[in-house]
This record gives C-alpha cells, sequence and structure tokens, in this order.
C-alpha cells in the first residue's frame, strides 16, 4: 500500500492560489488510487494567527475542495484546515476524507506552539484521533505536537501502527524535525508520515524535508527542500512481524505513562 506527502510553498492567506498548487502536484505525481495523501498544516493558507480571515467555518471552500479531491483522487486525504472555536479564537485541525468524499476523521491540535503566540488564537484540543486506512490504524498529529512522545505512545497503546504529522516547521529547526519524526517511529515501532511546508512566510522560511520513515527509523523517502510529492510503499504484515520479533512495546511499565484519548 502506498502513501505519499505532498509539500509545497504555500502561498500566503490565499486559499484558491494553494488549492490549484495541490491540485496541479498531485496530478503530476499520479498517486494511485487508494493511497494515503498528506498535505501540509494549514496548507490552504500558511501558519496565519488570523483566524478571521483564514477560518473555513463559514465558506467552507477548503473543506469542499479536499473532499472533491479526494474523491476525484480516488484517495485517502488528510490535509490541515482552521475551524472556528467556541470563543473568539479557532481550532487547528487535522482532518481526513476517504475515496468516496466522506469526512472520516478529524483531530484538533493538542499542543498549539505557545512560544509563537498559537495559544492566544487557537484553543488546544483533547483527544486522540483514529481513522482506519486499509489494515492500518492511523493516527494524525499536527507539528509542535511531535515534541511531545507521552502522547504519541499512548496513541500506540490504543492500537496506532502509523501516525501522519502534518506541519508549518521551520528551517532553523529541521534537525529536530528530522530526529524526532525518527524517534516516534523507532521508539513506537510504527510507520510515520512527516508532511511540512517549504519556501517563505511574511516571518520564517521553512525548509520542507517531508519524510516517510519505517518503524525501524529508516527514510524510506525524503522530499528535500523543494515542492513535490513522495510516496512509499507500506507493509502491516512486516510491521506486525517486526513487532513480534522484537516486541520490547510488551515491557513498557505503563503504570508511568497516562493514555489519555
Amino acid at each position: 500500500m502506498q502513501v505519499a506527502c505532498c509539500q509545497l510553498d504555500i502561498v500566503w492567506e490565499n486559499k484558491p492560489a494553494n488549492h490549484s498548487k495541490v491540485r496541479a502536484l498531485l496530478d503530476r505525481a499520479g498517486v494511485p488510487r487508494g493511497s494515503l495523501v498528506a498535505l501540509p498544516e494549514m496548507f490552504a493558507t500558511g501558519f496565519s494567527m488570523d483566524v478571521k480571515t483564514i477560518t473555513d467555518t463559514n465558506s467552507r471552500e477548503t473543506y469542499e475542495f479536499l473532499s472533491r479531491t479526494a474523491a476525484d483522487c480516488g484517495v485517502f486525504l488528510v490535509a490541515g484546515i482552521v475551524q472556528n472555536a467556541c470563543d473568539t479564537r479557532g481550532r487547528n485541525e487535522c482532518v481526513v476524507f476517504s475515496p468516496s468524499g466522506d469526512s472520516v476523521a478529524q483531530y484538533c491540535k493538542i499542543h498549539p506552539f505557545s512560544y509563537a503566540g498559537e495559544t492566544n488564537h487557537y484553543v488546544s484540543g483533547e483527544q486522540i484521533t483514529f481513522f482506519q486506512w486499509h489494515e492500518f490504524t492511523v493516527s494524525p498529529f499536527i507539528c509542535y505536537d511531535l515534541r511531545f512522545p507521552e502522547i504519541f505512545r499512548a496513541a500506540v497503546f490504543q492500537g496506532a501502527q502509523l501516525f501522519v504529522v502534518i506541519a508549518n516547521w521551520p528551517a532553523s529547526r529541521v534537525r529536530h524535525w528530522i530526529t524526532l519524526l525518527k524517534a516516534r517511529a523507532i521508539e513506537n515501532q510504527a510507520y510515520v508520515m512527516g508532511v511540512n511546508r517549504c519556501g517563505n512566510d511574511p516571518k520564517l522560511s521553512y525548509s520542507g524535508h517531508s519524510m516517510i520513515i519505517d518503524p525501524r527509523g529508516e527514510v524510506l523517502a525524503d522530499a528535500g527542500e523543494d515542492e513535490g510529492v513522495i510516496s512509499a510503499e507500506i507493509d502491516a504484515e512486516a510491521l506486525a512481524q517486526y513487532r513480534r520479533e522484537f516486541p520490547f512495546l510488551n515491557d513498557i511499565h505503563h503504570e508511568y505513562v497516562k493514555t489519555k484519548g
């Protein structure tokens, strides 16, 4: 089964331009039907704190674009979107659409990036989320979540075999991005897809390096610094066999791990 990461240079707060970019990249890549495809965090706008301008709650244009694209391409599509919360803040979400165009999962970022003031503009999510893709149980996370291994471990305790991390991770900390993606794969014996943006926004530059990593921490695909789509084949039975052969997850002391889900 194939997974793919679509890395793009996001046009600041311009949904139509970014929708067009994504569709062109996917059409050019020719990703097989039934694949799992991931787009970056806030892929349609960039990492903006202007919730009122970028929210999709009223227009639903990005939601509808994702639904239509998943159906047209026949893929499971994972992407970042902004919705309104119950107060003046927004919800930085990861949404998942099936090949029928239906929404099958929705995750709100548990750890807004306080260092950049995201907590002032976005609420924190409270639930780990899962969805089924063929034989895989998949758990999505968003950017800064990557620095908090306890939520990944909690997801594994509840059956996760594949993590999808969507991000706007800046070039200044790209080494952390790469190292942490590998660590989450190794310590949880899970596949990891990390999809980042490239290019620049008004404040930061981004060096991409979207990656697909196997449960041993080996990089199956690396997008480098430019726009494009990377893909790799992953195998649920090979993962199960590896966990049987080297069953270190069985030795975890669960009493030290909080498994809120």
